[in-house]
């Protein structure tokens, strides 16, 4: 039997697909045992620990699902060996740095050997599985991709090329929809009703817009929902009062206002300072990467509240900053006490419409009522911008989940139109491979973005959401580069949407949480801890 034909005879065995990720997570729980203690000294190895954890709890997820049918099955299998096959990668000559015995993966061998097969991986190519959402949650999907379809797809490629604003068609038809009430509760007039349907309808919206353009579309929820969850935990009644509402409708459109030129991720040492004046309080410093700054009404904004820097985040709060909305890339403004906020857009190699902005402040005056929280809210700003920064990263693995299904239907659509050496190029084993392989991804990912919603639901899944973030986003730049390859000379032609997609990807392992600092600051921490 030639390879072809016994791949094509393997049928998805979940059975020992679990045995398989039963001797990886042996392997694995021993690695973080083994990290214990480890700083910076071991960052090669704790990265690693913590993107090969990150793939392993996707593969956890889908030993369930797929038990709901065949194409999940299969889909599943492909995606387990690819991960156990990535992890054989990364122990290779290195297991004493793992704490592992050489052969520690050999009880997946076989596993590996049938699912990762590229006959195996080629039949994944064009495989679709079933949603398994509820008839409301479908129409929550169908109804965000026919508006991404209708409204949205057809301005992407000129608001990329132009780097021009996002229509405001765009923003009022997705403030008829509901969309930015999504996570406002329902007596503040928004959607949501304390149950696991906010954020799996936040995570299905969010994919089928990036589906449509990540900068135009995917990304307008984001900044609401990091807001809405940061009010939700530490605001006062008076303020979730005046502001839910006014974000639910999209009358008040906010942008987030943390990085600083000299501290992104290392939020503690930030120096932007909130100083009290009569009636509120006086901001003065630079923030860098505020998306969307021109055009919203309100900043969210993190501030050292307290000036001596040794308190770290124990000095900062969190200030709702309101400024007039201004087009194009650049604005200067000068409140009624002489305070100027003056803004200017980074010039980004993708991720454009929706510009992210340096941002200078000499003064800029905020009311006192505009402290969230209150005074209970001083020194607790770092606590409440991590309640919002969580959820969007769950948002942002969902961003890039679109932002891959739209790179993978180009590239499907693409392979069957192009002839090479008198055939289409999707008759080719190679093509196939690469097509099945994000497939697989593609699926796995979606499933587990729809796990780790109800885990957040249930007020759990904060490190579940780094690692689908972290996994996902650096999966996209896979996707999106290999379906740009197979476009040939044509994907390097702006004209086509795959190199749209291409570029836009490349944001998703920077923003809300850069990759290397989420996976060791958050994610290896967490493992070090629970097996400490």
């Amino acid at each position: 039997m030639t390879a072809n034909a016994e791949a094509t005879a393997t049928e998805p065995d979940m059975s020992a697909a679990a045995d398989a990720l039963a001797v990886g997570n042996a392997a694995l729980s021993r690695a973080c045992s083994h990290a214990v203690g480890m700083g910076d000294d071991h960052q090669c190895f704790l990265y690693d620990l913590a993107h090969t954890a990150s793939a392993l709890r996707i593969c956890d997820s889908l030993v369930a699902w797929g038990a709901l049918g065949d194409a999940e099955a299969r889909l599943a299998c492909g995606f387990i060996a690819d991960a156990l096959g990535e992890f054989h990668a990364r122990l290779f000559a290195r297991e004493a740095q793992w704490g592992l015995e050489p052969g520690a993966l050999d009880g997946t061998r076989d596993f590996v050997a049938a699912y990762r097969n590229p006959a195996y991986v080629a039949m994944l190519a064009g495989l679709d599985a079933p949603s398994h959402l509820d008839e409301d949650f479908e129409l929550v999907a169908e109804t965000f991709r026919r508006f991404g379809e209708d409204k949205i797809a057809p301005a992407a490629e000129h608001i990329h090329r132009g780097d021009t604003d996002i229509p405001e068609d765009i923003i009022g038809g997705l403030a008829e929809l509901g969309c930015f009430g999504l996570s406002v509760p329902e007596e503040y007039g928004g959607f949501a009703s304390g149950s696991e349907s906010d954020y799996l309808g936040m995570v299905i919206a969010t994919e089928e817009l990036s589906r449509a353009s990540l900068g135009a579309g995917g990304s307008l929820i984001t900044r609401p929902e990091i807001l809405t969850r940061a009010l939700e935990r530490g605001g006062s009644e008076e303020q979730k009062k005046h502001w839910f509402p006014r974000i639910a409708t999209g009358e008040t459109m906010v942008a987030v206002a943390v990085t600083e030129p000299d501290y992104g991720s290392d939020v503690a040492n930030l120096v932007v300072s909130a100083s009290p004046t009569e009636g509120g309080w006086l901001i003065s410093g630079t923030k860098t990467w505020c998306t969307f700054a021109g055009r919203a009404d309100v900043l969210m904004l993190l501030a050292r509240t307290d000036p001596d820097r040794r308190k770290a985040h124990r000095g900062l709060s969190l200030f709702i900053v309101p400024k007039p909305q201004s087009e194009g890339h650049d604005f200067q403004f000068t409140d009624e006490r002489g305070g100027t906020i003056e803004g200017r857009a980074i010039a980004t190699l993708g991720y454009r419409g929706m510009h992210s902005f340096e941002i200078a402040f000499d003064d800029w005056f905020v009311p006192a009522e505009n402290l969230i929280g209150g005074d209970d809210g001083i020194g607790q700003g770092f606590y409440l911008q991590m309640a919002g920064f969580e959820n969007g990263r769950l948002q942002t693995a969902a961003r890039a989940v679109g932002v891959m299904q739209a790179a993978y239907d180009e590239a499907r659509t693409y392979a069957d139109e192009r002839k090479v050496f008198g055939q289409p190029i999707a008759d080719y084993q190679l093509t196939q491979a690469k097509l099945g392989r994000m497939a697989a991804i593609i699926a796995a990912a979606r499933q587990y973005s729809y796990e780790v919603a109800r885990m957040m639901a249930r007020g759990e899944g904060a490190l579940e959401a780094s690692m689908i973030k972290a996994y996902v986003c650096k999966a996209a730049e896979w996707v999106t580069r290999e379906a740009q390859q197979l476009h040939g000379g044509f994907g390097f032609a702006e004209e086509y949407t795959v190199s749209r997609l291409f570029v836009d990807a490349r944001v998703l392992s920077i923003f809300e949480g850069a990759d290397e600092t989420l996976c060791l600051k958050v994610i290896a921490r967490r493992l070090q801890a629970q097996s400490a």
